[in-house]
């Protein structure tokens, strides 16, 4: 069976060279939720690859019940006091790997009880497939957003038992989970704000992706801040032209802003697209974005 034309899209969003700077696909296999890397996602650019201390954090992998079904997550808090604000973290398709995990830390140094909830886990284990197009294949296609939406619904309530304060809560996302962040923020609109980066806008809809961010552009309530690359082949400025012009219709004020000389996943330090500059001024923008928009 030949991939569909968003299975090649998305495909292509990923693709990646190791370099001279690559580590061993053997060292980084992924072992546990929030440690190690997926197979389908190696090598690892080492020199470039944060690690975030979990100093004066709490964090670990926890369960969450919905409807019967456990979902692992990956959690990251301050140690000491309650009612944190709380972000939602959604993974790349290589599921709550090392990188994302790190970013959940990065969260919670700044404030925040940080969940990253493993939102494949009916479908399949993203470490098991050594390639990327057997990975979107056997696992991502086969993801409902119905079911993505239910578990961030649960997830964000189980928040409230780990001193999570739900009246200030945030969600962000990296590619796949960059297209989930506008999909949730028009799902649940009591959620303050969300930063979606390099997430895809358009696409063909089908019984288990209904709507795109374009589609719910108009009646989207919740602000979202886009971080996007101007060199992304999977996901051309025509796109990004075209949900800002929907987004004009609503009332969400959400924004833009594009990176000139970067292209997809410029924020995954362990990636050869890593641009630091512009990662940086992404994370500062994300939590600025917050601030603006009290989920702090």
């Amino acid at each position: 069976m030949q991939p569909s034309q968003d299975q090649q899209d998305l495909f292509s969003l990923i693709q990646h060279d190791g370099g001279d700077n690559s580590i061993s696909r053997r060292r980084f296999l992924h072992t546990a939720l929030g440690a190690g890397f997926a197979a389908a996602a190696l090598p690892v650019c080492a020199q470039t690859m944060i690690t975030t201390p979990d100093t004066g954090l709490v964090t670990g992998q926890f369960s969450v019940d919905v409807q019967g079904q456990a979902v692992p997550v990956y959690l990251a808090k301050p140690a000491k006091g309650s009612n944190f604000p709380v972000i939602l973290v959604t993974s790349e398709i290589f599921g709550v790997h090392a990188h994302i995990a790190d970013v959940a830390r990065r969260f919670a140094q700044a404030g925040y009880l940080a969940v990253a909830p493993d939102l494949f886990v009916r479908q399949g284990n993203p470490a098991a497939y050594p390639t990327i197009a057997e990975l979107i294949s056997q696992v991502i296609n086969k993801v409902p957003d119905q079911q993505v939406m239910q578990d961030l619904d649960a997830v964000l309530a189980w928040t409230k038992t780990q001193g999570g304060d739900i009246s200030r809560a945030a969600i962000t996302g990296f590619c796949w989970g960059g297209r989930i962040t506008w999909l949730y923020a028009a799902h649940n609109p009591s959620i303050r704000a969300g930063v979606a980066w390099y997430g895809r806008l358009t696409g063909n809809q089908s019984a288990l992706n209904p709507q795109h961010p374009v589609d719910i552009a108009a009646g989207l309530r919740v602000p979202v801040l886009g971080l996007y690359g101007a060199k992304d082949t999977g996901i051309p400025l025509s796109s990004v032209e075209a949900m800002q012009k929907a987004l004009a219709q609503g009332k969400s004020q959400s924004a833009f802003h594009v990176y000139p000389d970067s292209g997809h996943a410029f924020h995954a330090d362990y990636r050869p697209s890593y641009m630091e500059a512009d990662a940086r001024d992404g994370w500062q923008r994300c939590l600025q974005w917050l601030r603006d928009h009290q989920a702090v």
